[in-house]
């Protein structure tokens, strides 16, 4: 089947789940700084998708995650595309089809980046729960020299405790057999692996957006997409070349907080899932003709 004959429309028209879907993360976006400036709830705190073993993760924010955005260009270009390919994805596939791609590649997204951070967590926590299960001047001393301490000024009473473990360890230095100072060390220390834990908030549409990205390059191989508005370019080149910008960003920018490895898994779920409905697909068609 040939889907050349499927394009964007323009704005005239849009197809109702990209239309409900743009309404909704228009309106979370608005919610968010209202409600921040107004009654001083942190959406993105609560919505966001926190990493499975902190103690703010709840299930729901797989799916709220993606209607969670953190500044106006970031929604601007999030909904710009799932205008842009999303619109002709749904027109394809109709509206249930679509939803469920765009729902899977998001959550695909959020695994995929987790997945990752585990990984590169994983030497911390070992640091912080040698030192909890056995404290010794040595061990903390190994932790504090090699890790690098996310508390600011910003991070409310937190921060007071964190300038009370600095005086703490200080004093080990001096004195390692001073056993207040290591029993408030310890303290703190159990009560940073939890805020440490806490800290990562993943927000923002991009995980599916990459997903409906990789999806009309597959489908729309030859199109056109103008790059910057101006640079002509096969889908199929602007999805492997973002692609491959993607791969060496998460490697090479991972103090950037773009979670470059979430576009990426968008884009696996994706080509996963469009290979399974082809395959699915050949073998319906298949059964037909037999």
């Amino acid at each position: 089947m040939s889907y050349e004959r499927y394009s964007p429309s323009g704005f005239g028209f849009l197809p109702p789940v990209v239309k409900n879907l743009l309404i909704v993360n228009v309106l979370f976006f608005i919610a968010t700084y209202v409600l921040g400036s107004v009654l001083n709830v942190d959406l993105t705190d609560l919505l966001g998708l926190h990493y499975f073993a902190a103690q703010k993760f709840a299930p729901y924010q797989f799916i709220t995650y993606m209607f969670m955005h953190g500044s106006f260009s970031h929604i601007l270009f999030n909904m710009f595309a799932l205008w842009m390919f999303g619109s002709v994805l749904e027109q394809v596939w109709g509206p249930k089809k679509f939803l469920l791609y765009y729902i899977i590649t998001g959550i695909g997204a959020a695994l995929v980046h987790y997945l990752i951070f585990y990984y590169q967590i994983t030497p911390v926590l070992q640091s912080i729960d040698a030192f909890i299960a056995q404290p010794d001047l040595a061990s903390l001393q190994q932790f504090a020299s090699t890790h690098q301490f996310k508390i600011s000024d910003s991070s409310g009473d937190f921060y007071q405790a964190f300038e009370n473990f600095k005086l703490s360890y200080t004093t080990l230095q001096q004195d390692p057999g001073n056993m207040q100072a290591m029993q408030e060390s310890v303290n703190f220390i159990t009560l940073y692996r939890e805020y440490f834990l806490d800290l990562p908030v993943v927000i923002g549409a991009s995980g599916a957006i990459y997903g409906l990205l990789l999806a009309f390059g597959m489908l729309f191989p030859n199109s056109l997409i103008y790059l910057y508005f101006f640079i002509p370019m096969k889908a199929k080149w602007f999805v492997i070349i973002f692609g491959a910008i993607e791969l060496f960003s998460g490697f090479y920018d991972q103090n950037s907080g773009v979670a470059h490895f979430a576009h990426l898994g968008g884009m696996i779920f994706g080509f996963f899932l469009i290979m399974y409905w082809k395959k699915k697909s050949n073998k319906h068609r298949n059964d037909y003709l037999q």
